[in-house]
């Protein structure tokens, strides 16, 4: 959870942002809350800015601790994608100097990419193919910036196709099997096995991209189209 800096004592969309992200992060359990850096170029920001800002912040890290459970249970894939190491995976997509392509991908990112990791015939880490599609996808809905400002203008339907693909992607997960009948990737198991905490993290997801959605379409005075497609037609919504 990121807390509001003492510059901005009464922010209720970061507070009811920071209330559904809830404690749980990639952080140990016992850490000490971070606060916001505060920079001057914080003044010209709206709260909706800022809370825009938390919410891509923490969501980036719920993916990236997303991306290290399906290595825990598929560490085959380690190898498919020529890593040495899940944390040397996870530098690849999530640190400093994350990729906007990744090779062996053919220039594919976002949606073409979560794609990519349910094709039987793909040969390639399906872990990182489904995790960049994901990173891609989001920073993609924010038009490819992370810091944003009153004249910034995001779109609410975007924002929202997301959240949308989310549940399509973590559907797949669950339902997708190989020619031999086994499920292309491990993640979840109805019998306890397994690290169950990842539907929640995705669940998390989910829902604040729901909110953060709703509160931009509150601010433009824009409405959010409903979804009739369902989960089970398994066609991704473009970004």
């Amino acid at each position: 959870m990121v807390a509001c800096k003492a510059a901005y004592p009464l922010c209720p969309l970061c507070l009811a942002t920071s209330r559904m992200i809830g404690c749980q992060s990639a952080a140990e359990r016992n850490s000490p809350v971070k606060g916001r850096t505060f920079s001057i170029e914080d003044v010209a920001k709206a709260d909706v800015d800022r809370m825009v800002e938390v919410v891509l912040q923490q969501s980036l890290a719920f993916l990236r601790e997303l991306t290290r459970k399906p290595y825990v249970r598929n560490p085959n894939q380690l190898s498919r994608g020529g890593h040495t190491s899940r944390e040397a995976a996870l530098r690849v997509l999530f640190g400093p100097r994350r990729l906007d392509r990744l090779p062996g991908m053919a220039g594919r990112r976002g949606t073409d990419a979560i794609g990519e990791a349910f094709d039987p015939d793909f040969p390639g880490d399906r872990v990182q193919a489904l995790a960049f599609g994901m990173r891609t996808m989001w920073i993609d809905a924010y038009n490819g910036k992370e810091t944003f400002y009153p004249h910034d203008a995001l779109d609410p339907q975007r924002l929202d196709y997301p959240a949308r693909n989310f549940e399509i992607a973590f559907w797949k997960l669950r339902h997708d099997r190989d020619l031999t009948g086994t499920p292309v990737l491990l993640s979840n198991a109805l019998s306890g096995i397994g690290d169950l905490s990842f539907e929640r993290l995705a669940g998390k997801l989910i829902g604040v991209q729901d909110l953060t959605a709703q509160v931009v379409a509150d601010r433009t005075n824009r409405h959010i189209k409903s979804v009739i497609q369902g989960v089970a037609s398994r066609v991704f919504f473009p970004i």
